[in-house]
């Protein structure tokens, strides 16, 4: 351990707390700034004590960490030796172009970029570097090109607090048009004449509540509202069906969504609803030669998908095609003029079914591998056989290709180069399952290298993350290498609340049965230990944003299994922020955590296991909390207040570790090379705690 300097200690401001008959007592409710709003858009606004605060928990990390700083440089050049860095997507054809994404050796940001589709020079549309040049953060958000290739609507974020620009390029000068607009959601959804833009606003509580319809060379305070959500619980996205007849407006909560079509061909035309919302139904769409395909739960644990009649798309008129199979998980879909395409999940591995729409005749595409991850490309193109699709595993760099549905040919367009070198052979891919305290069984996806032992000496690093229903694959890192490499298991805990096992697996994991997925994990942890793929207090927890809260939990619950706990963006101050209903992602949420504003029940379930609120008097294995200033979705002071509170409070002198950086928010540095710094520091605390290093 080096000399380091005592820890900040922070002040302590009572405030009472009181709700449903229960009183609590919080200490540094002072962290969280009065005014949230302005900081997301200027840091600088910051109050002076809060900022204090958060710097000298920054300089005692860095001295802390000053004895890995040769460390995080040695790790940084491996995972930057591992990443081409002259790399680029594979193009993607629509009409007379192909589009990519590609980066330039040394460039931080991505150059979006277009060639002719028969071959011809490249033509930069936006170059990431030059825009981000001189800003402390900088990231593009969404791009897409008008239907006739003459412009390129395309958002960025200097900030890091999400509130995107948007801007229109005209790709002929190369130059921005007039039209820009401040405060969206990043992304925007061309008309078929090229001349509109549908796009999303956020609100003054961060919320993307309203579209509007932006008629290029007009001001923006001239531009049409065509949807506004009434509801706070509920969040606004815009898409195009593949057909790109229809322009998509959906509002959503977790477990409840609603859509709205607009003729793409006649932009002003009033969105039509497609089904009314239901609490607790889902459903996508999308459109191919006048039948709307959709994509739902109705009497559907685990999704189907039905059909509809464009004129008529209600609920009455829906018709099922691809029926419910409880164990099989649809968890997308694709219309193209003759096909069907559908991502699905059975038995915890994903593949692609390939239906025939003339005649219902289908097949799937899958792998061999015990654990994997697979994904579909999408596209531009409607009137196509061809599919793109990702391939990889924990050991398999990732695979692009393209696969012609009906003649069933693979063709590899792209295989993820490691520059500095790496051979699939020398490493083991497993999955194993291990038993809760209920009798479920808990996948657990390992990697590690065949020489490494497995007698209970070797180091874990211990994934997990258990919300929203989303389920973490099994693909390639060239970063978690750097780890395995030195003798760590790498290993994912697909715990409930994800939904790797399909949707009750989520289900089981949310609300008041949140605690399966502390239990999940734990019972992933035992089993690794009682394996000896690992041994007790060698495991290295880690998760990140509702991961975050996890990781809290477990700490509070079972620290002593492990050498440490890395958090990153910790949504662990679960019971205040579920309380206040002007933060951004408040309202949204309480479907999937419940609503403790309401309902007592809730309000004491939260109470329960909320990180922050059961912070107790004794001993914790060290810890390593990342955070954001500008972060909108887990706010600084969240992470902040638990490391507070943990300081004054726990019993051990072990490393607790706040960094909160000041340019950046959920994300993290945006450049892609400064979050490997980032990933450097956490693997270097992980290598440090468990003697690694």
């Amino acid at each position: 351990m080096p000399n380091i300097p005592a820890p900040p200690v922070a002040e302590r401001r009572p405030v009472t707390l009181a709700r449903h008959g229960h009183v609590r007592t919080d200490d540094y409710a002072w962290l969280r700034a009065d005014n949230w709003q302005e900081v997301m858009r200027n840091p600088a606004a910051l109050a002076p004590d809060i900022r204090a605060y958060l710097e000298a928990e920054n300089a005692y990390f860095a001295a802390a960490m000053a004895d890995t700083e040769a460390l995080q440089d040695t790790l940084f050049r491996e995972m930057r030796g591992r990443i081409k860095e002259d790399d680029s997507t594979v193009p993607a054809a629509d009409g007379r172009y192909a589009y990519a994404t590609r980066y330039v050796e040394g460039g931080q940001h991505p150059l979006f970029v277009r060639t002719p589709r028969d071959g011809g020079p490249e033509e930069i549309l936006l170059d990431g570097n030059a825009l981000a040049e001189g800003r402390a953060y900088f990231r593009i958000g969404g791009v897409a090109h008008a239907p006739d290739h003459s412009k390129l609507a395309w958002a960025h974020d200097d900030a890091g607090s999400e509130f995107y620009l948007l801007s229109v390029r005209d790709l002929a000068s190369g130059h921005d048009l007039a039209d820009q607009i401040a405060d969206t959601s990043g992304g925007a959804v061309w008309s078929a004449d090229g001349r509109h833009l549908f796009y999303v606003r956020l609100d003054a509580n961060h919320r993307p509540s309203r579209v509007f319809r932006h008629r290029l060379g007009t001001a923006a305070s001239e531009d049409v509202l065509v949807y506004e959500e009434p509801d706070p619980g509920f969040f606004v996205g815009l898409g195009k069906t593949r057909s790109r007849r229809f322009i998509v407006i959906h509002a959503h909560d977790h477990e409840t969504a609603e859509v709205r079509l607009v003729p793409a061909e006649d932009p002003e035309a009033a969105p039509v609803l497609v089904a009314a919302r239901e609490p607790g139904v889902e459903y996508s769409v999308d459109e191919g030669g006048g039948t709307l395909f959709i994509l739902t739960n109705l009497g559907a644990k685990d999704f189907k998908i039905v059909t509809a009649p464009v004129a008529d798309p209600g609920r009455a008129a829906w018709t099922d095609l691809v029926p419910h199979q409880p164990g099989r998980l649809i968890l997308g879909h694709d219309v193209l003029a003759r096909h069907l395409v559908r991502l699905e999940r059975v038995d915890g591995l994903p593949r692609i079914v390939i239906r025939r729409r003339a005649d219902g005749a289908e097949h799937a595409v899958a792998f061999a591998e015990e654990a994997y991850s697979l994904g579909l490309s999408g596209g531009f193109e409607f009137d196509t056989d061809w599919l793109r699709f990702t391939y990889s595993s924990p050991a398999t760099p990732a695979r692009v290709f393209d696969y012609q549905m009906e003649t069933r040919e693979r063709v590899l367009r792209k295989e993820q180069e490691v520059p500095s070198g790496h051979d699939p052979s020398l490493y083991v891919t497993r999955r194993v399952l291990a038993p809760a305290p209920d009798g479920e069984l808990v996948p657990v996806s390992l990697l590690y290298r065949k020489e490494t032992p497995l007698d209970g000496t070797a180091p874990c690093l211990l994934y997990g993350y258990g919300a929203y229903g989303i389920a973490i694959p099994a693909g390639f890192s060239t970063s978690r290498l750097s780890l395995v490499d030195r003798g760590f298991v790498y290993a994912i805990a697909h715990v409930r609340g994800g939904k790797d096992k399909g949707y009750a697996w989520y289900e089981a994991g949310k609300r008041e049965r949140k605690a399966n997925t502390f239990t999940d994990y734990v019972a992933a942890a035992e089993f690794l230990v009682a394996q000896r793929i690992t041994g007790r207090g060698r495991i290295v927890a880690q998760g990140g944003s509702a991961g975050g809260m996890l990781m809290g939990a477990v700490a509070n619950k079972a620290g002593d299994l492990f050498a440490g706990v890395i958090t990153v963006v910790p949504f662990v101050d679960v019971l205040n922020t579920m309380l206040d209903d002007t933060l951004p992602l408040t309202p949204p949420e309480w479907p999937e955590w419940g609503n403790p504003v309401e309902r007592a029940e809730d309000y004491h379930a939260i109470l329960a296991y909320s990180p922050y609120d059961n912070v107790a008097a004794k001993p914790y294995p060290p810890i390593l909390v990342m955070a954001g200033l500008t972060d909108p979705r887990v706010t600084y002071w969240e992470p902040a207040k638990w490391v507070a509170k943990l300081r004054a409070t726990k019993t051990d002198g072990n490393l607790l570790l706040l960094r909160t950086n000041m340019d950046a928010g959920h994300a993290g540095a945006a450049g892609r090379f400064d979050a490997l710094k980032e990933t450097a520091i956490e693997m270097a605390f992980a290598l440090k705690v468990t003697g690694k290093a």
